[in-house]
């Protein structure tokens, strides 16, 4: 019988050989090959170790070249107690989970250790370019000898720590899915949007941290989180970190505000693109999977993929608005 291979195609685990059957796979009619989301390059392998069955995995992970990306001074950053716990939980739950710490408690941080224990290729993904580049600036100051590359805003620079928004990971996932061995999602709730789901699903990266301050959803599609980052690890409230002096006392206060007439006016038009793509489509959104049909329609429909960018961004000017700052001020 011949070795069971396993080999990377834009995003997903092919996996010839003569094995008929595998959890998590099936037959691709294309190829009458057995085919995986690259999401369970690891379940995968787990199998077959444990069904004691010979594989050959050298082309699925193809990481970015890391020389010595570690021997710096991340090595020199000791971290609070709560902090180390969450760090601790998540190389014992193998590398994988969320940490749910509130707004001003040093995530950021934890992503650094985090990267100094893996060792390896590693890919941070956050919302927005202003994220970007503060992690990037994090980053040079304790990697100082280590180029980190971005992703995002103009910017296509990949190197072996590299610092990516959602919309530029989404778009490159098939592309860089097996290029990182470590991918950290900085504001997770993010990853549970239909459309960026998908940069989960399509990376192979065996280690993977979620850091939040708000986990939960009100579409409850953070219950998706354990099965594309993993399980919560570590949870931490501000009113026990204020106690213990971490943070400071605090006050809640919501406020509804209105977006900006230009943000309105921008809103409007992505909108009405997204609405325009999903008519010509034939789709309409309050079926059963409908989005996430959308979502494998992007992979070979432009207009699906001109619908899905639309849509995103629109929701990127509502949360991102302008009069939030404006009404803190």
């Amino acid at each position: 019988m011949l070795k069971t291979a396993l080999t990377y195609d834009n995003g997903t685990i092919l996996i010839t050989g003569g094995i008929s059957h595998i959890p998590f796979a099936t037959v691709d009619p294309r190829t009458n090959h057995l085919r995986a989301r690259a999401l369970d390059y690891q379940n995968i392998i787990d199998y077959l170790k444990q069904s004691e069955i010979q594989y050959d995995d050298s082309h699925v992970l193809d990481l970015v070249p890391s020389p010595n990306i570690l021997v710096d001074n991340a090595r020199h950053l000791v971290l609070r107690d709560y902090q180390q716990n969450a760090l601790d939980r998540w190389v014992k739950a193998g590398k994988r989970g969320c940490v749910v710490l509130p707004t001003g408690s040093g995530k950021t941080v934890i992503g650094v250790k985090a990267i100094e224990i893996v060792n390896a290729a590693s890919l941070i993904i956050v919302p927005t370019i202003d994220l970007m580049d503060q992690w990037t600036s994090v980053l040079s100051k304790y990697f100082t000898d280590v180029m980190i590359g971005n992703l995002g805003g103009g910017a296509d620079d990949i190197q072996a720590i590299t610092v990516s928004t959602y919309d530029s990971a989404y778009i490159r996932a098939a592309g860089l899915g097996n290029k990182f061995a470590l991918v950290i999602f900085d504001e997770l709730h993010h990853l549970g949007a239909p459309g960026y789901r998908s940069i989960a699903e399509q990376f192979a990266s065996p280690f993977r941290l979620g850091l939040t301050a708000t986990i939960e959803r009100e579409d409850n599609l953070h219950k998706e989180f354990p099965k594309l980052v993993g399980g919560i690890v570590f949870e931490a409230y501000s009113r026990d970190l204020a106690r213990n002096k971490h943070l400071a006392s605090y006050e809640i206060e919501r406020r509804q505000i209105d977006m900006t007439v230009e943000e309105t006016e921008e809103y409007k038009k992505n909108f009405g693109t997204y609405q325009a793509c999903l008519m010509k489509l034939g789709l309409k959104m309050n079926r059963p999977n409908a989005f996430h049909r959308l979502i494998m329609m992007s992979g070979r429909s432009g207009i699906a993929r001109q619908a899905v960018l639309a849509r995103n961004k629109a929701m990127d000017i509502a949360l991102n608005s302008k009069s939030k700052m404006e009404e803190l001020k």
